[in-house]
């Protein structure tokens, strides 16, 4: 009896890789392979060697094939979804110079502030890119790099992004797409294409960059026979040009033009992002105005410390993160890693309003309250580059979906439905980023539209919480801390 077909969706994250093998027709998760990634650096400092990534990607291949006793013969397609914004510079054989710098990478701050102003100023960049210049972002890698490293900046001779570096391992064709391509700040999202100023101003060579495919799940080859041997496959299977990680999550969701549009969604997990898919160009100098995979447009925010620093706030209470209660007086700002929204690239944590009768658990609780409100304050201008009015009754009543590993924590969900006061949707489909690859891998491979294959899987359904009346008070208490701390304070 014949296996019904296959595609594998690669989910390349900070920490780890995972590769889901999915049955194309329903969005069954056949199995998860996974692999752990090595991530160094001190202090500002973030990076990884881009060969742990594709050693990753066969190890989590391998682990899949196993684990789901999948027809090698029965996959069609292959699609890799990365984190964003990373700077990999290769040399004339595709091999790494040095490590990538990730996305999560402070010390390009200077460079970025540099950038935005050298353009003039943060409206100028949003016209073109829809992105102002923070550290996270790849230019600002790019200008650290040639200042800090200028015989590797003059010896490169291709740059990608994370999830390209491994598409080009698979197919052996340089290729990105507008979603990631737009996380770099030299892709303009009013043309569609590179900018020729700013790669001026960033000294680039277009030879230097992949071209960008009309969307994340165009063909943009097949599985060379080398890749093949090496990941157990069929050599011949389609392979996307995939996307970011953000990206494919909405993909994933069935966010995007066959699918929900302004739809708002919060995801808990290393970083915390609150995004939705919209046909509005974004133009907010306070978000990251990103294509979508798919031709629509992603509108977003990012902040740095959600849950590992939520984690590391209970680590040193020595509580389990559910042994938490809400703040009271206390107010604690989690930023262990610097912030990028706000952008505060070199703040650190900060705790104030402590009491006699201040316990431990409500210490944990002011943690999850910081990091809560940090990326819920920015909902609102999501939904305004969407073109919407969010207090408009039938906008502020649509509901948030909330995903991420955080989203399968109590005291996160719990936290985000006191502070938002909006019904909530807790998706029951998990690894929506490497869903969302595998429905581009299914559009590479079948030409379908990677949205309605994804809504047509409906993973983007699940729990359903009503609204409870929003906690202003502590919303109020934890705003007014930040606005009062930052930058004085927090830097």
């Amino acid at each position: 009896m014949s296996q019904s077909p296959v595609v594998i969706g690669v989910d390349s994250s900070t920490q780890s890789t995972k590769a889901a093998f999915t049955d194309a027709a329903t969005g069954r998760l056949l199995a998860v392979g996974r692999a752990p990634h090595r991530v160094t650096g001190e202090g500002g400092a973030r990076e990884t060697d881009p060969e742990v990534w594709w050693n990753a990607l066969r190890e989590a291949v391998g682990a899949g094939l196993k684990e789901s006793g999948v027809d090698p013969a029965s996959v069609t397609g292959i699609a890799v979804a990365g984190q964003q914004h990373g700077l990999v510079v290769l040399d004339g054989g595709g091999r790494p110079l040095r490590p990538a710098l990730l996305w999560n990478d402070t010390r390009s701050a200077p460079q970025a502030a540099e950038l935005t102003a050298a353009l003039g100023g943060p409206d100028a960049w949003t016209a073109r890119t829809g992105s102002v210049p923070v550290a996270s972002m790849t230019a600002s890698k790019w200008q650290w790099l040639r200042e800090h490293d200028p015989a590797v900046a003059d010896a490169t001779a291709a740059i990608r992004l994370p999830h390209d570096f491994l598409t080009e391992r698979l197919a052996g064709t340089a290729a990105t797409d507008p979603g990631d391509a737009s996380g770099t700040c030299w892709y303009s999202t009013a043309t569609g294409e590179y900018d020729p100023e700013l790669l001026a101003l960033l000294g680039l060579d277009t030879d230097l960059l992949p071209p960008v495919a009309a969307t994340g799940a165009t063909r943009i080859g097949s599985l060379t026979a080398g890749a093949a041997a090496e990941l157990g496959l069929p050599a011949g299977i389609a392979v996307a040009a995939g996307t970011g990680d953000n990206m494919s999550a909405a993909v994933g969701l069935g966010l995007g033009g066959a699918g929900l549009l302004d739809h708002p969604v919060l995801s808990l997990g290393t970083s915390g992002t609150v995004f939705a898919a919209t046909r509005t160009r974004p133009g907010s100098a306070v978000l990251s105005g990103f294509a979508a995979a798919d031709g629509t447009y992603l509108p977003l925010a990012c902040t740095l410390n959600c849950t590992l620093a939520v984690d590391k706030v209970a680590s040193l209470l020595r509580l389990d993160r559910e042994d938490a209660t809400p703040g009271g007086e206390a107010v604690l700002l989690p930023y262990l890693d610097g912030e990028r929204t706000p952008d505060l690239p070199t703040a650190s944590g900060l705790l104030t309003g402590l009491r006699h009768d201040t316990t431990p658990q409500q210490l944990l609780g002011a943690a999850y309250e910081g990091a809560a409100v940090t990326v819920l304050r920015a909902l609102d201008e999501v939904l305004r580059a969407c073109g919407l009015d969010p207090a408009a009754p039938e906008v502020a009543s649509r509901p948030l979906r909330l995903v991420g590993g955080g989203a399968q924590g109590r005291m996160w969900v719990e936290t985000v439905r006191r502070l938002s006061g909006r019904p909530l949707i807790v998706p029951a489909g998990g690894e929506l980023v490497a869903l969302g690859a595998a429905a581009l891998a299914a559009g590479a491979a079948t030409g379908e539209d990677p949205v309605a294959v994804a809504a047509s899987w409906r993973a983007g359904d699940g729990l359903e919480l009503e609204p409870v009346e929003r906690d202003l008070e502590t919303w109020e208490r934890v705003g007014s801390v930040l606005d009062r701390a930052a930058p004085s304070l927090l830097s």
